[in-house]
């Protein structure tokens, strides 16, 4: 009874000791140096002009609204649905250099290395530096008011 009882405590002190070893490394979507702020933006596209790209297909804006994180978002159009990213570049440490943008209307890239992904899709583009893609935040969207309300 007594080596049963020595074997089940050594077998959850392991993995006790797993999950903490593994909670204090980094994040698999981002390096662990990745800033984690609120995310809460609600946007209008009917009445914010500067956000009317946004009512078409591969139309995309940047938004630096409050709460939008350390360096703001790219919303991007693909069809009925949108991509937020944060700007935050999501395989290096905040840096001046390291916050993304948009390139060409179809890449977004790091102007600290050049790596590259592709708007529409958040994919690396071959070649690239990182398979990490762009974090990305959910969002709702109600079309009759044409109401984004991007939140994390």
């Amino acid at each position: 009874m007594k080596k049963t009882f020595s074997i089940l405590s050594i077998f959850i002190l392991l993995i006790f000791s797993n999950l903490s070893i593994n909670s204090c490394g980094s994040r698999e979507d981002t390096v662990s140096c990745f800033p984690n702020v609120p995310i809460n933006v609600t946007i209008n596209l009917n009445t914010m002009p500067k956000y009317n790209a946004l009512n078409y297909d591969n139309g995309w804006a940047y938004v630096n609204e409050q709460q939008s994180g350390t360096r703001g978002l790219i919303i991007v159009r693909t069809g009925n649905v949108f991509k937020i990213y944060d700007r935050n570049a999501p395989h290096l440490c905040p840096d001046n250099d390291t916050t993304l943008e948009v390139k060409d209307n179809i890449a977004i890239i790091c102007p600290k290395d050049n790596t590259k992904w592709i708007l529409r899709t958040g994919q690396p583009e071959a070649g690239s530096k990182t398979s990490l893609p762009p974090k990305t935040y959910p969002y709702n969207y109600d079309e009759v008011s044409k109401t984004l309300n991007i939140y994390f």
